[in-house]
């Protein structure tokens, strides 16, 4: 007898319907085809124990499973539920109406309980989008899964309880989620507030202004300044993701298993890998493409913390996602584009010592080996950064004060009132959404400056040996500054603030 069941690969951001044909002859025999990896094909063991354990078994005859289309590489260990309830309606332990009108995934344990499996989100989707009745999936996931509306999530514990739904119509708790409480119910309680940091003014200012034009930011500064504790509070007021933004990260992190037992992402992800990170780790790869820190940080930050110790070779493959905000993984047989919208936010010590130009540092460094180290990023790299500010120490005075900074909450309102004013300035072209995406043109349309802006302009780029790079991105920082004040044009005051942000471009900084 030949029974259908229908199962789901995800490549990429997406899904792709498998259907698992089962068909049970005379004879004697396993046999498993359609391109499946490893895991699968150990799956008979898995299913073997499992069904004994619950009263049902793997029938002695001659058993064929096709997971179609043959010639697409199936991986991983979720297609042994698929498979067993496959097989037990082929050989007519369980009755077969329903079994087509859903999609069955699930890894098996040896006593026929589920664990959770990855890409519960896109298998939902495409789920719905190919018409089927229902999900059924291990209870880990059914909270992601039951975001896609118009579909019946079902979350299980064990294969007993899909073998009665079928055979016996008892029925399964269906998962329903409420997506616009669930997303809306977090926004205003941030972990980490900027009420909680004391002092440091000028760096709150300029991540104000990084968050309100999604403009890249670097923190130079000696150990114990405050960098790290102020990068990992960006995101605390950035504005809130839309629900087509939430959707979209939640779907990058369904893929790699990191959503069990969550909804919706409600919070912009922060991703802080560490510096002996590989480029395919950040950037995504492998010989099954998996998604890179770079696309997990999508629609939020990215923190590189101790930028010179990354290797090079791994901080360049960042050049070509930061530009297109996607990134592309070709292999011989396909390839798979993962979306990486991100804010760079960085952090390094002035020197190798870490202290700079302090006569009573612990260490010093000669000139020479500043120059080397900070020459470890490249000129390329450090023009993709719109804003540099030197983080100092901040005084007792300042730490032993029992004075709450502004809130985060607070300071957001003003970054989405600033985030608003650029969605309608875009409103035109695509793929254009906040200041720091201006190409050139845009930014000689929106960014007109008058005579005194462009004269303090020229004798700023002089006199501070500014160099080229550094024009076009003060032209954007300014307009950002604008936008936060509600100014239509550009002014003097922008541009002199903007100036201040480009420290690392001046020539005879370490002098």
């Amino acid at each position: 007898m030949l029974t259908k069941v229908f199962g789901s690969a995800v490549f990429g951001v997406d899904a792709t319907t498998i259907t698992c044909e089962v068909n049970v002859d005379k004879g004697v025999g396993y046999h498993l085809v359609g391109l499946p990896d490893n895991a699968i094909k150990e799956s008979n063991y898995r299913i073997a124990a499992a069904l004994l354990n619950n009263g049902y078994k793997i029938p002695g005859k001659k058993i064929t499973l096709n997971l179609a289309p043959a010639d697409l590489r199936k991986e991983g260990s979720a297609y042994d539920l698929t498979l067993a309830i496959g097989i037990l309606t082929a050989s007519g332990q369980i009755k077969s109406e329903n079994v087509e009108k859903y999609i069955i995934m699930g890894e098996l344990s040896l006593d026929g309980s589920l664990h959770p499996i990855k890409g519960g989100l896109p298998i939902a989707i495409k789920a719905q989008e190919e018409g089927f009745e229902g999900f059924i999936l291990p209870k880990e996931n059914a909270k992601e899964a039951a975001i896609v509306s118009d579909l019946k999530v079902y979350g299980v514990e064990n294969i007993s309880e899909v073998i009665e739904f079928f055979d016996k119509g008892t029925p399964l708790e269906q998962t329903i989620i409420n997506t616009r409480e669930e997303f809306y119910k977090t926004l205003d309680f941030p972990e980490f507030d900027f009420a909680d940091v004391k002092g440091q003014e000028s760096i709150k200012r300029s991540m104000e202004i990084a968050a309100a034009g999604g403009h890249n930011i670097i923190l130079v500064g000696p150990p114990g300044a405050g960098k790290t504790m102020l990068a990992k509070r960006l995101p605390s007021i950035l504005p809130p993701m839309t629900l087509h933004e939430a959707l979209e990260t939640t779907k990058i992190h369904s893929v790699v298993g990191k959503i069990k037992n969550m909804g919706l992402m409600s919070q912009r992800p922060f991703r802080n890998p560490h510096h002996t990170i590989s480029s395919a780790a950040l950037v995504g790869g492998g010989s099954y493409p998996q998604p890179g820190e770079i696309s997990l940080s999508h629609n939020g930050v990215l923190f590189l913390d101790e930028l010179p110790e990354f290797e090079r070779r791994v901080l360049e493959v960042m050049r070509q996602p930061m530009e297109d905000r996607e990134v592309t993984i070709a292999r011989a047989r396909f390839t798979v584009t993962y979306p990486s919208s991100f804010m760079l936010v960085a952090s390094m010590n002035p020197s190798p010592g870490g202290y700079f130009n302090d006569p009573d540092a612990p260490v010093t460094s000669s000139p020479a080996e500043m120059q080397r180290y900070l020459s470890k990023i490249s000129g390329p790299l450090l023009d993709r950064i719109d804003i540099h500010i030197e983080v100092t120490p901040v005084p007792f005075e300042k730490l032993s004060e029992d004075r709450k900074g502004e809130s985060s909450v607070e300071i957001r309102k003003r970054v989405t009132a600033a985030r608003e004013i650029q969605t309608k300035r875009f409103k035109e072209p695509p793929n254009l959404h906040y200041n720091a995406q201006m190409n050139t043109k845009q930014i000689r349309e929106f960014c007109r400056l008058d005579d005194a802006s462009k004269e303090l302009l020229k004798n700023a780029m002089e006199r501070l040996n500014l160099s080229a790079r550094a024009y076009d991105r003060i032209l954007k920082v300014g307009r950002t500054i604008a936008d936060l004040e509600g100014v239509e044009a550009v002014n003097g005051t922008h541009i002199a603030e903007a100036i201040q942000y480009r420290s690392l471009d001046r020539e005879g900084w370490l002098g």
